[in-house]
């Protein structure tokens, strides 16, 4: 994993665009997220890109003459986005791992990118930032919340750091998040959803708090398609529990309709409760799931 996770064209990439929250209530003007508290004074904090819709009155002209590019002035006062991005830390996110795949389709580095990108974008507009990774309801690791684009190298020093180990309760350590964490945002969660006693219950108490939610699955190649024959053993990487299987034809063919069963009961589950969700398989450019396919959802602009 040494390699980095962006290189300067990428992050200039990143700079043009926003995070959305379309239900989440932070200003009292439709199609804006911040607004100026009445009776108080105001100070200059930082800047943000200037996107469609933002009140071109507020454009600092001075800079745009030096820097060719419109940025929007940021005051103390103004209430901000709280973003908040969730990134599934198990051991189930270490695959595929040394001699088991591609090293280029491994789920956790291919979510590190996503969440620092996510998390980026969030600085550079000016939001409120935090990145949790998920180990656990006692032992999740949060870094921020934070604003602003200076923070952008402790943010992707943060998330470079991380590494997925150990069995994940994955709807307790989502009820503890909510739990601990009740001013409503934009949630974003990346995981592989791989929990046997289930996350449904986490996302409820997500939404309860009020915050929006979009969930980023990820899945390897060698998950939907596993290059597997013969008689095995197979070990959970979780729990450490074993089953003995013969892989044949047959049996490859049941995996397939149940993953895609399961994919489409997720599907369902979404739609029904207004979640933003991303399919992403990990073989894919990463790029493409946060400039299209998340643009698609109305998660990104």
């Amino acid at each position: 994993m040494a390699e980095r996770l962006f290189d300067e064209k990428t992050l200039r990439q990143l700079d043009q665009l926003s995070l959305i929250a379309t239900r989440v209530r932070v200003g009292v003007m439709k199609g804006e997220r911040r607004s100026v508290r009445r009776g108080t004074s105001l100070e200059f904090a930082d800047y943000r890109n200037y996107a469609r819709g933002d009140d071109l009155r507020r454009v600092d002209w001075n800079v745009f003459a030096r820097l060719e590019r419109p940025f929007i002035k940021l005051f103390e006062e103004e209430e901000d986005l709280a973003v908040h991005v969730l990134l599934d830390a198990s051991a189930s996110m270490d695959f595929p791992r040394e001699g088991e795949g591609e090293p280029r389709h491994h789920k956790f580095r291919f979510g590190q990118r996503v969440a620092a990108a996510l998390a980026y974008i969030g600085l550079a507009s000016g939001d409120n930032v935090a990145v949790t990774a998920l180990y656990g309801a006692a032992l999740n690791v949060t870094w921020g919340p934070h604003r602003g684009r200076g923070r952008s190298l402790a943010l992707l020093e943060y998330i470079e750091a991380l590494r997925p180990v150990g069995h994940l309760d994955l709807a307790g350590a989502l009820r503890d998040y909510a739990m601990r964490n009740r001013r409503a945002g934009l949630c974003l969660f990346i995981s592989d959803l791989l929990a046997p006693s289930g996350w449904q219950d986490g996302i409820a108490a997500l939404q309860g708090v009020g915050h929006e939610i979009a969930i980023i699955h990820l899945l390897s190649p060698e998950e939907i398609d596993p290059p597997l024959a013969g008689d095995l053993q197979l070990v959970d990487v979780e729990s450490g529990a074993t089953a003995d299987v013969t892989i044949d034809a047959a049996m490859r063919e049941l995996y397939l309709r149940r993953l895609l069963a399961w994919r489409d009961e997720i599907t369902a589950y979404c739609r029904k409760r207004g979640i933003h969700y991303a399919a992403a398989e990990t073989s894919t450019n990463w790029e493409a799931l946060i400039m299209t396919e998340l643009r698609r959802l109305g998660v990104i602009r």
